[in-house]
């Protein structure tokens, strides 16, 4: 999860009032993709409370209705991401009722300096961890951005908790790393990563592109790969194996281009593939193919 400004900022409104701003600002669709790929980090439960859901209006179930407009356009799977103990419960309790969503639990690098008993934290997101229809322990990592000096020892020990949770249990870690890619790294060779990892909205430049894909890790690219001043995250892309690309919303954040602002949901996929596509110099149709294949690989089958 990161909330923009130029890439994201701690959010200086309350909730309400930027549900209120975003309620009804969603695109039109864009045109459907020739295969279908996954969202491979999405918040429902953000994107319904704070932006609604694409078309408007009051809807029985706002799951189901976000999984039917982004099924429209060729986006057929979700990977709803937890951020805390509750976000992380709702999640699995979603991917029980929606096959077409499967769920991740974790708490958020800027969640653990703030808990009275990260110990406790650890052991419920843990037990959600069981779950079948949990794929993945994430998002996890460490930020730098936002969390200061004093925090980031418990960052760490929150890292390295999922990391055995997620080795421990055979899931997909997916990473939240904001200004912190040495030390993501670093703890990532010391406790000897799981079998598959997930650098979620990549934002790192080449250099470390190429650190990531020697290990073999999956780099998930966001809105932010569409910006134009994404330039390096574009190099980054264009050097990134197409069997080690995933693509995701962060949903109701980090919308593409041309569509910068309003709300993001599942749906607005099909613009981050294509200009992947372009950056990448990849025919769509394989992108696409290689995509959903990658995504069945980290969390898959459905």
């Amino acid at each position: 999860m990161n909330e923009p400004t130029e890439q994201t900022t701690e959010p200086t409104e309350s909730r309400s009032k930027r549900a209120a701003r975003r309620a009804g600002e969603f695109p039109a669709p864009p045109e459907p993709l020739p295969r279908p790929v996954l969202d491979s980090h999405t918040h429902l439960d953000i994107t319904v409370s704070e932006a609604g859901v694409p078309g408007g209006g009051p809807v029985d179930d706002p799951v189901a209705r976000a999984v039917e407009v982004a099924a429209a356009v060729g986006v057929d799977r979700l990977v709803q991401v937890g951020v805390d103990v509750d976000s992380s419960r709702w999640g699995a309790d979603v991917a029980q009722k929606y096959p077409a969503v499967v769920a991740t639990v974790a708490l958020h690098p800027n969640e653990a300096p703030r808990l009275s008993d990260l110990d406790d934290a650890l052991r419920a997101i843990e037990t959600l961890a069981a779950q079948d229809r949990v794929r993945g322990i994430g998002e996890t990592g460490m930020d730098f951005y936002r969390t200061g000096d004093e925090g980031r020892a418990a960052q760490e020990e929150s890292f390295r908790a999922h990391i055995a949770i997620a080795k421990r249990y055979g899931k997909t870690l997916v990473i939240h790393d904001r200004e912190a890619h040495a030390d993501v790294l670093r703890i990532l060779d010391d406790e000897g990563a799981p079998d598959t990892v997930v650098l979620h909205c990549f934002s790192g430049d080449a250099d470390f592109a190429r650190e990531c894909v020697r290990r073999g890790y999956l780099l998930s690219f966001a809105g932010t790969v569409t910006f134009g001043s994404a330039g390096a995250l574009r190099e980054a892309a264009a050097l990134t194996p197409l069997d080690q690309i995933l693509v995701e919303t962060d949903a109701p954040y980090l919308t593409p281009m041309p569509h910068r602002g309003r709300p993001n949901a599942s749906y607005l996929i099909p613009l981050t593939v294509r200009s992947l596509a372009t950056t990448t110099g990849a025919d769509l149709d394989d992108l696409c193919a290689a995509i959903s294949a990658t995504g069945d690989r980290a969390f898959g089958p459905w």
